[in-house]
C-alpha cells in the first residue's frame, strides 16, 4: 500500500511544494452537469482571478523539533517591531503587485506563529484590509503549539482577528512527544485543546502524527479515539516523514531508534480512516478530515488550483502579478533567512528569491496533482477554467492506463469528473505517476491550434480551439 505524500510538521508550512503545508464549506456530491463553481462555496475562479488567498510565515521557534526541517530559526535575539513592519511592508508591496480585490483567506504559519505578539498579527490583517477587500467572515487561521497557547492569549489572538486555530498536537503519548522534541505534555495538549474548543466553537484543528519508529497500530488508534472524544470538527493525519537533516534522521541512521515500518505505517492511516469515517468525519483530502462542514477555506485554495500570496521569510505563493501588467501565474518564493530577508524587504518592499513563470503544462500538472488529493478531484467545468481545448475525456477518456485504474476501483472518469474513489486516496502517489504521465503524452500529441484573419482585432479563444487575430 503506497501512501499519498503526507508530511509530518511541526506546523503546516505554506508552500505548495506541499508542505501544507497546510488548506471553505463543502460539498458532497454533485449532480450531473451541475456547474461547480456556482454550487459550491469553496470552489475557485480561474488562474487569473482577482482573488486569492494569503499566507503568513512566522519563521521563529522556541526550539526545534527532531524531525522538522521547515524553513525555521531559533533566535538569540528577536527584533518583533522590525518582523512585524517588514511583514506589513510585504503584505502591501504583494497585494498591490497581484492585484488581487479580495482576500478570500488567512493562514499564519510557521515556525511558531502563536509567539507572536497579537498585535502583530492585528497589524497584518489590518494591513490586508488596508490594501484590498477582507471579508468580515473570512477565514482567518493560526497555528498554535500547546506551549504557546494559554487561554489569555488565545483570547487575545480571537480580538486581534483570528477566528480559527490550529493545534499541534501530534502525539498524546508523553514518550512519543519526547522522541519527536515537542515540548509539552500530552495533558498540556488536551488543557489547549480544551480552551480553543471553548473560544473557536466548531473552528479548532488538530493534527496527530503516526508512523513514527517503534509506534504500533492499537496504540496509536487508542490516542486517536481518545483525541476524538475531545476534539472538534477537523482532524489532520500526518505520516511521519524521516527527513535528512533532521535529529531523527540521524538517529535511525546510526540505529538508535528503529526505521519506522512502511507497512505498519500503512495500517495505521487505513485503519484511521474507517475510525474518522465511523466518527462522522469526511475526508476531503488525503490528510484532512472535517464534519459540520468543516473544511479548512484556506488550504481548499491550494488544492483547487487558486492563487495565494506567501508573505515572510521562504513563503511560497502562485499568483499572477496583474499589478504590474503580467498575464502569467508565477511561483514565487521569498528570501529564507529571516535577516536577510528583512534586509531585502527594507530596501526593496519585497523579498522575493525567486519567481518562475508557470508554463501551461506546468499548471495543469499543478492542477491535476492537487485537484486528485480531493474527494471531489477535478470537475469538467474547473478543468475547462485552466484549459478551455482539451477537455479531461480528451486527456484521459481512450487511456489504456486510466481504464485499468477504474476496473482496480481506484479512480473515477464520469460526467463529474476525474477523482480517486476512497480507496484510491491511500494510493494516489501510484495513480499521478501514471496520470501526469498520460498528461504530458496528451499534451504533446494534442492538435495545434488553427488561426483565422479577422477584422475584430480580439484575441480570445473559440469553442472550435481558433483563435482571431487582426493581421491587418
Amino acid at each position: 500500500l503506497a501512501l499519498p505524500g503526507l508530511r509530518a510538521r511541526c506546523r503546516t508550512a505554506a508552500t505548495l511544494g506541499i508542505q501544507c503545508t497546510s488548506k471553505r464549506s463543502c460539498i458532497g456530491g454533485q449532480g450531473q452537469g451541475q456547474d461547480q463553481s456556482k454550487t459550491r462555496p469553496g470552489a475557485q475562479p480561474p488562474p487569473g482571478s482577482r482573488s486569492a488567498a494569503l499566507y503568513v510565515h512566522w519563521p521563529y521557534c522556541e526550539k526545534r523539533c527532531y524531525y522538522c526541517n521547515f524553513n525555521k530559526y531559533i533566535p538569540r535575539r528577536l527584533d518583533e517591531d522590525a518582523m512585524r513592519t517588514c511583514l506589513v511592508q510585504e503584505a502591501t508591496t504583494l497585494l498591490k503587485l497581484s492585484g488581487v480585490q479580495r482576500i478570500n483567506s488567512v493562514f499564519f504559519g510557521g515556525g511558531t506563529p502563536s509567539l507572536a505578539s497579537p498585535y502583530t498579527v492585528a497589524s497584518v490583517l489590518e494591513a490586508i484590509a488596508q490594501n484590498t477587500h477582507l471579508p468580515a467572515k473570512a477565514e482567518v487561521t493560526l497555528e498554535a503549539n500547546p506551549t504557546s497557547s494559554k487561554a489569555s492569549r488565545l483570547a487575545a489572538f480571537q480580538v486581534a482577528g483570528i477566528n480559527r486555530i490550529s493545534i499541534g498536537i501530534q502525539s498524546l503519548d508523553d514518550t512519543e512527544l519526547q522522541l519527536l522534541g515537542r515540548t509539552h505534555s500530552a495533558s498540556e495538549a488536551l488543557g489547549t485543546l480544551e480552551e480553543a474548543r471553548r473560544l473557536y466553537p466548531g473552528r479548532t484543528s488538530v493534527d496527530l502524527m503516526f508512523g513514527l519508529p517503534g509506534q504500533q497500530v492499537e496504540p496509536w488508534l487508542g490516542q486517536l479515539q481518545e483525541l476524538l472524544s475531545r476534539c472538534d470538527d477537523h482532524v489532520s493525519l500526518y505520516q511521519l516523514t524521516l527527513e535528512r537533516g533532521t535529529t531523527l534522521f540521524a538517529q535511525v541512521q546510526r540505529g538508535t531508534l528503529p526505521s519506522p515500518d512502511p507497512e505498519t505505517a500503512a495500517q495505521m492511516y487505513q485503519d484511521g480512516r474507517e475510525v474518522l469515517r465511523e466518527a462522522g468525519f469526511r475526508q476531503y483530502e488525503v490528510s484532512n478530515f472535517a464534519r459540520n462542514e468543516a473544511l479548512s477555506s484556506h488550504n481548499w485554495t491550494y488544492w483547487q488550483g487558486g492563487q495565494y500570496i506567501g508573505v515572510g521569510p521562504g513563503a511560497h505563493g502562485r499568483f499572477v502579478p496583474q499589478g504590474d501588467g503580467g498575464s502569467l501565474r508565477e511561483a514565487r518564493i521569498q528570501t529564507l533567512e529571516p535577516d536577510n530577508w528583512m534586509k531585502e524587504v527594507s530596501v526593496f518592499g519585497h523579498g522575493t528569491r525567486k519567481r518562475v513563470p508557470l508554463g501551461e503544462l506546468e499548471l495543469l500538472e499543478e492542477v491535476l496533482a492537487l485537484g486528485l488529493r480531493t474527494d471531489i478531484g477535478i470537475t469538467h467545468q474547473h478543468w475547462l477554467q485552466f484549459e478551455p481545448h482539451l477537455s479531461l475525456w480528451e486527456v484521459f477518456g481512450e487511456s489504456e492506463e486510466v481504464r485499468e485504474l477504474q476496473s482496480q476501483g481506484l479512480l473515477l472518469l464520469d460526467p463529474r469528473g476525474l477523482r480517486c474513489s476512497w480507496k484510491g486516496l491511500a494510493v494516489l502517489d501510484t495513480i499521478l505517476l501514471r496520470l501526469l504521465l498520460q498528461l504530458q503524452n496528451a499534451w504533446e500529441n494534442r492538435s495545434p491550434p488553427t488561426f483565422k484573419v479577422t477584422k475584430s482585432g480580439a484575441a480570445s479563444p473559440r469553442g472550435d480551439s481558433c483563435f482571431k487575430y487582426d493581421l491587418d
